[in-house]
C-alpha cells in the first residue's frame, strides 16, 4: 500500500542521531517520511532548512532540540505533529503547539523501561543485603561461610512505590511477580492509573510500613522536599530509600543527617543539585550507594526510543491514533 511521505526533518543534537536511529530503524522511518536521515539540527532558524520549513509536516526532535516558539511555528504552518525521541516534552513542546493543534508524542514510555529495571535491580539487591554487604567484604577482607544473617532477604519484603507514573507502573508490575508486599503512594491519585492492583496507602504510612521506597514521582510544586526530615524520620531502621525520580523529591540535608546516624540507607542515581559538590558527604557514605543518573535510556537502549518514534510515525502517516500522545493537560502529573 503507498502512502503520503511527509516532508520531514530531525531536530536534536547530531551526536545522537546514529544512537537512536540505526541503519534497521531509519530504513522504517524512510518508508513513512520524507526526509535526510543523515541530516539533524540544533538550531530552527538555521538557514541550511528555511526552504523546508513551509513544506514541513513532521518534527522529529530528541535532546538538544530549541523551544518551538512561535516564531518557528509560523515559519512552519504544515507542520501537524512533534515526535520527540525522549522522555519529557516540557523543556522543547511551548503551549504555542498544542494550541495550534500539532500532535505531540513521546518515547516516555520506551525510556520508563531502563528506570524501571534499574529501580527493580536495586530493590532485590537491596533486599538481599547487597551492598552492606559489599562493604563489609571489601572492609574485612574475609567472611564466614554459612553466617547467619537474619535481616536478608526478599520473602515477604513490604515495598512501597511513590507515584503511579509510567515507570512506576512498570516496576510494580515487576514486583508482583515476586513475594514482595508492595504498596502504593501517588500524590495525584485522582490520576493514578486504575489497572495498578496493589494497596494505596498514605504517604505517611508507606513510609513507615516499608522495608524498601522506590521513588516515581514527578517534579512538581507539590512534590517539592515530599520527603522532608518530618516523613524520613518514619523510615523503619535499616530501611532503604531508592531515587531514580528526581532530587527535588528529597530534602537533600535532612536526608544527609539521617545516613548519617546509620539508621536507613539509601540508592541514588539522581540528586540535588546534579552532579553534587566534589566535597559532599554522600560519596563518603557506606550507606549510600550513588549513581550518575545513568538509569534512563544510555548506549544501546537509545535505539528503542527510536524504534517508538518510529512506530509513532507509521501510525500517524497509515491514519491511526498516536499510542504515546501527549496532552497539554497533563503536563503537570506527569514525571
Amino acid at each position: 500500500m503507498t502512502y503520503h511521505r511527509p516532508r520531514a526533518l530531525f531536530a536534536l543534537r547530531p551526536v545522537h542521531l546514529p544512537l537512536l536511529f540505526p541503519n534497521t530503524v531509519q530504513n522504517r522511518i524512510a518508508q513513512y517520511a520524507d526526509l535526510d536521515p543523515a541530516f539533524a539540527v540544533e538550531r530552527l532558524d538555521d538557514p541550511r532548512i528555511a526552504a523546508l520549513l513551509p513544506e514541513l509536516e513532521i518534527l522529529i526532535t530528541g535532546w538538544g532540540c530549541p523551544p518551538l516558539n512561535d516564531a518557528f511555528l509560523d515559519s512552519a504552518p504544515r507542520l501537524r505533529a512533534v515526535l520527540h525521541a525522549a522522555g519529557t516534552v516540557k523543556a522543547h513542546v511551548t503551549k504555542a503547539v498544542w494550541d495550534r493543534g500539532i500532535l505531540v508524542s513521546s518515547a516516555a514510555e520506551a525510556n520508563a523501561i531502563p528506570v524501571a529495571e534499574y529501580a527493580v535491580g536495586a530493590i532485590l539487591l537491596a533486599g538481599k543485603g547487597v551492598f552492606g554487604a559489599r562493604e563489609r567484604y571489601r572492609g574485612d577482607r574475609t567472611f564466614t561461610p554459612a553466617e547467619v544473617m537474619p535481616d536478608v532477604g526478599n520473602y515477604g519484603r513490604r515495598i512501597g512505590i511513590v507515584g503511579a507514573s509510567r515507570i512506576g507502573r512498570q516496576v510494580i508490575s515487576h514486583l508482583i511477580r515476586h513475594d514482595f508486599t508492595v504498596h502504593l503512594y501517588d500524590p495525584y491519585a485522582a490520576s493514578a492509573s486504575a489497572s495498578v492492583e496493589v494497596p494505596r496507602l498514605e504517604l505517611e504510612e508507606l513510609l513507615a510500613t516499608s522495608d524498601i521506597v522506590s521513588l516515581h514521582a514527578p517534579a512538581t510544586p507539590e512534590t517539592h522536599h515530599m520527603l522532608d526530615r518530618d516523613r524520613l524520620a518514619l523510615l523503619p531502621d535499616g530501611a532503604v530509600l531508592i531515587n531514580t525520580a528526581q532530587g527535588s523529591l528529597i530534602d537533600t540535608d535532612a536526608l544527609i543527617d539521617e545516613l548519617k546516624t546509620g539508621r536507613i540507607s539509601a540508592i541514588l542515581d539522581v540528586t540535588t543539585p546534579e552532579p553534587l559538590p566534589g566535597q559532599s558527604v554522600l560519596f563518603d557514605l557506606p550507606n549510600v550507594f550513588l549513581t550518575p543518573h545513568i538509569a534512563g535510556s544510555h548506549g544501546n537502549e537509545l535505539a528503542r526510543m527510536g524504534a517508538s518514534i518510529a512506530d509513532e510515525l507509521e501510525r500517524l502517516v497509515t491514519g491511526l491514533p498516536l499510542r504515546h500522545r501527549i496532552h497539554y493537560q497533563d503536563l503537570d502529573t506527569a514525571a
